[in-house]
């Protein structure tokens, strides 16, 4: 009792002190805004529907529909909507909604994205604002982070919804196009971002409307929102038709690379981001593979594919970025550190990485369509997000998406105990001093979740415990639902898990497991202790982990263990800014001098700048392609739903389409007509991402003249475009002008015309090919002063 009550007194300073710091926030979640807020939630728990039996739940929701079937906004039916679903919850759930649920619920109804810490309940409170969202008709998509997230929440809220009179469904990758289809016409739809992203991208070369697997775009919720909309945001996902044959040179274009030397004949960018051939190691590629001059009229092929053989050779680390499963390349999400499905890096660095670990090259298809993430997401009417995270992402959400980040108090404010972070001149000193503290506190049964940067750290860890006599649990790149039960259990007693990125597990660890056994003496060990091995470049991911612990109130703390030899400060040469007068020879114990960790810290802060930079140079490139994208893409929507007529044979050769109405009759003219449409648009629009694509590779040549990468991009994209929307109509009139007025002719367009009878989807690497576009931006700034 007494430490019950030590803590409940150190909770209400906590508060205290949180409130304080939100008064001098410059968002909306000042005091003021929450106090209205609260005013609306005290309204909320005024009503009272403890008197309704199950049946009059639906006759309820029924109600609030005809309301905004009236007129009415649905801000009008909110209090009682909100009173509605808190007592569903409590009938199907046994839970009672917190007050800080009902703000979220709110704010999010308001298109804000909530943070909200772990454990808060973000999954509940986003039944609020869905289900009032819902009341239109028009549907409520929820985008989770993996399928098994879509899936877990859609059966676990799935009562709560039913019982008030809705439908609720969830998508997953591998589902038949009719289960698809029942699955988005519910009124609430959980589905992961990509899923939905490459749903979109199946619709736009669909011939007729029934097979359109999604409504139209309504609202959103986008749980985990920072990194679907921050960190993946750039990840274009394209849909490919065919497969051509593989590379054959790319062996020998390997090899050429692996002749070479560093820092003599290729370099890297400061970021180490992008590679690039010096004059001496030009001239010894060019005599190895026989070329008298690499950038020489007609060679760009060869140009880009040695381009990417050096970038896979040297950029890319395998067990890091990549790992080899069944003889292939799968790709590590470098946010979460599992691996990334669907997911490679585009065409030419695909087969270079490939070729360089002596793989069968795969055939790589014809891009049909693309779109980013970004670009995605606001596709929607009303979009809002809920994360543990977002704060430091508030000018970007703002910028990027128009929304404004809304804090969230704790329902139990947190007590975790952040120390400072302990720094070694060099990794091998770093890990013998975690294994000893791994170790140390493991003897006391204290339980310890242990973040890494990537499979490979983690794997050497684990074997550096497993030395020591220490039994560990290792999450990387495994099953979710194998991750989720595991995670579940990381807070039970004596329990070490060492687990690459915690980003989008969505799983809550509990002290004392689901059971929450032992939980009194977990408390009095200390709680969870979350224990880092590497800063990352982005400070919410280091957010996220130290998060863990500490959920509700409970005990727990977080220290992160990082050397001058980790990769972020080898990377981005943060150890250089640290003055010689400060900086100790090698040693084995920890460096004691603060100035170092502070060091640190502003060369963590420097690096997410300049993601976000780079982040707003590519949102330049993309949203040119988007906005025309758009033109083709809604105008072929139309087309489909016969929205809107396709005239271009009545306009451009009325002769030919009374020859044909005569021998065809108009019905059957019609229908081929809005064929021949709608497979030439999507041919065009192919030929046209093939252009783009070279534009991309090529803008380095155009910026040796000191010109503005984002004008001349734009000039020729801007050109591209405007020979698209001829090269349509000339292969629209092509088509019947070459057919034989004929059954048979006609059978034959008819078949050559035919929807593609398979698709594959996939997501591509975004910086591998985009980031050359930035740095190259940035360096034409330095040097040119724009």
């Amino acid at each position: 009792m007494v430490i019950l009550r030590a803590n409940l007194e150190r909770m209400k300073e906590v508060k205290i002190m949180f409130k304080n710091i939100l008064k001098n926030l410059g968002f909306k979640s000042k005091e003021s805004e929450y106090d209205s807020y609260n005013i609306k939630v005290e309204e909320i728990n005024r009503v009272s529907f403890n008197s309704l039996i199950e049946e009059d739940f639906a006759s309820k929701s029924h109600e609030f529909k005809s309301t905004i079937d009236l007129g009415y906004s649905m801000d009008e039916v909110m209090i009682e909507a909100f009173a509605l679903v808190k007592e569903a919850i409590k009938r199907t759930l046994g839970l009672i909604a917190y007050d800080e649920q009902l703000i979220a619920g709110i704010a999010m109804h308001e298109g804000k994205v909530i943070e909200m810490g772990t454990g808060e309940g973000k999954t509940l409170a986003a039944v609020f604002s869905a289900y009032l969202n819902a009341l239109t008709g028009k549907g409520v998509n929820i985008l989770t982070f993996n399928d098994y997230l879509a899936k877990r929440d859609a059966l676990w809220m799935g009562p709560v919804y039913e019982m008030l009179g809705l439908t609720v469904g969830f998508v997953q990758d591998n589902m038949f196009r009719q289960d698809k289809q029942k699955a988005y016409e519910c009124d609430i739809t959980y589905v992961t971002a990509k899923v939905a992203g490459f749903d979109y991208l199946k619709d736009l070369l669909c011939y007729e409307k029934k097979e359109l697997i999604q409504r139209a775009f309504n609202f959103v919720i986008v749980d985990e929102a920072d990194s679907i909309i921050i960190d993946e945001a750039r990840i274009p996902l394209v849909i490919a038709i065919g497969k051509s044959s593989g590379e054959n040179g790319l062996s020998a274009t390997i090899e050429a690379i692996r002749k070479l030397t560093y820092k003599i004949d290729y370099d890297k960018d400061e970021y180490e981001k992008n590679a690039f051939l010096t004059d001496k190691g030009l001239n010894k590629v060019e005599a190895i593979l026989g070329y008298e001059n690499l950038y020489g009229q007609g060679n760009n092929i060869i140009l880009n594919e040695v381009n990417n053989a050096l970038y896979a050779e040297v950029l890319l680390i395998k067990d890091k970025d990549y790992i080899i499963k069944d003889d292939k390349i799968q790709m590590i999400d470098e946010f979460t550190g599992r691996i990334a499905e669907n997911r490679h890096w585009p065409d030419g660095i695909q087969g270079a990485l490939e070729a360089k670990e002596g793989l069968e090259i795969q055939a790589k298809g014809r891009i049909m369509s693309q779109i980013t993430l970004q670009n995605f997401i606001l596709l929607y009417k009303k979009v809002a997000g809920m994360t543990g995270t977002a704060l430091d992402s508030a000018d970007e959400i703002r910028e990027f998406y128009g929304l404004e980040v809304f804090v969230i108090l704790p329902h139990m404010p947190s007590i975790r105990e952040d120390f400072k972070d302990v720094v070694f001149t060099h990794k091998e000193a770093k890990y013998q001093a975690l294994i000893k503290e791994i170790t140390e506190v493991n003897a006391t049964g204290q339980p310890i979740l242990i973040g890494t940067s990537s499979v490979m750290e983690s794997e050497y860890l684990a074997e550096g415990l497993d030395k020591a006599g220490v039994k560990c649990q290792v999450l990387n790149a495994k099953n979710d639902e194998i991750e989720a039960s595991i995670i579940e259990e990381a807070g039970t007693l004596s329990a070490i898990t060492v687990s690459t990125n915690m980003a989008g597990r969505g799983i809550d660890i509990k002290l004392g497991g689901t059971k929450e056994i032992d939980k009194d003496k977990l408390i009095n060990l200390g709680g969870l202790y979350v224990i880092g091995t590497n800063r990352h470049e982005s400070i919410r991911i280091d957010k996220q982990l130290r998060g863990r612990a500490g959920r509700q109130g409970d005990e727990g703390s977080s220290k992160f263990f990082i050397s001058l030899e980790d990769d972020l400060i080898k990377k981005y040469g943060i150890d250089k800014i640290i003055p010689a007068a400060i900086r100790p020879e090698e040693q084995e114990e920890a460096i004691l001098d603060p100035k170092i960790a502070v060091k640190v810290e502003q060369a963590q802060r420097i690096v997410q700048g300049d993601s976000s930079d780079m982040r707003r140079n590519l949102w330049e490139y993309s949203s040119i392609i988007e906005n025309q994208r758009l033109q083709v893409h809604n105008r072929r929507m139309d087309i489909l739903k016969d929205v809107e007529p396709f005239n271009i044979l009545e306009d451009e050769n009325p002769h030919l389409l009374n020859k044909l109405t005569e021998t065809f009759g108009e019905v059957i003219v019609l229908e081929i007509e809005k064929q021949v449409t709608l497979y030439d648009m999507d041919e065009a629009w192919a030929d046209y991402l093939e252009g783009v694509a070279t534009i991309q590779e090529g803008i380095h040549l155009s910026m040796v003249g000191g010109k503005d990468p984002i004008r001349e991009f734009q000039f020729q994209t801007a050109e591209l475009f405007e020979q698209l929307q001829e090269d349509i109509k000339m292969k629209i009139l092509k088509d019947f002008e070459d057919m034989d007025l004929t059954d048979e002719g006609l059978l034959k367009l008819k078949e050559r015309i035919k929807p593609p009878s398979s698709t594959w989807t996939y997501m591509v690497k975004d910086n591998a090919i985009l980031d050359r576009l930035s740095l190259l931006f940035k360096g034409i700034n330095r040097i040119f002063g724009f």
